[in-house]
């Protein structure tokens, strides 16, 4: 069967296909009732930690070809080869994809950081006023 022909069964079959719904028979999704995500403070520390290892992983690993691809594409370029200015291309490409990696690190990181103390801070505001409702209730 040529490209086309599988292309155009695939289409036929999934024209009468709605996204947006869930089949009648019910089939499909998660089956039954809701599902509750938790996440704990932990697990959030967890993978904040893992994006801090990375971080400093890659920044210390990332950058250590720097002089020998300097020394190697002056060498080439001395030589007449258009190598030369190709590994400097591929090595500003490298840098800048290794420095947004980096960054998206320290991002995560300081996100989830962020999340875990203002998650506390909102637990302790809402044991607070949950305490004091309980002591007003005995004084009314």
């Amino acid at each position: 069967m040529s490209f086309d022909e599988e292309w155009s069964q695939v289409r036929s079959e999934t024209a009468a296909m709605r996204l947006n719904s869930v089949p009648a028979e019910g089939g499909g999704g998660g089956g039954g009732g809701a599902t509750d995500y938790k996440v704990t403070s932990a697990d959030l520390k967890a993978i904040g930690n893992e994006a801090q290892e990375l971080y400093h992983w890659f920044e210390r690993d990332a950058f250590h070809a720097g002089a020998q691809t300097d020394a190697a594409a002056k060498s080439l370029d001395g030589d007449g080869f258009q190598t030369g200015s190709a590994m400097w291309t591929m090595w500003d490409m490298w840098r800048d994809q290794a420095e947004t990696l980096i960054s998206a690190c320290a991002h995560i990181h300081n996100h989830l950081e962020d999340t875990v103390t203002s998650h506390a801070n909102h637990e302790e505001v809402l044991i607070t006023n949950f305490s004091m409702a309980t002591i007003d209730e005995h004084f009314k």
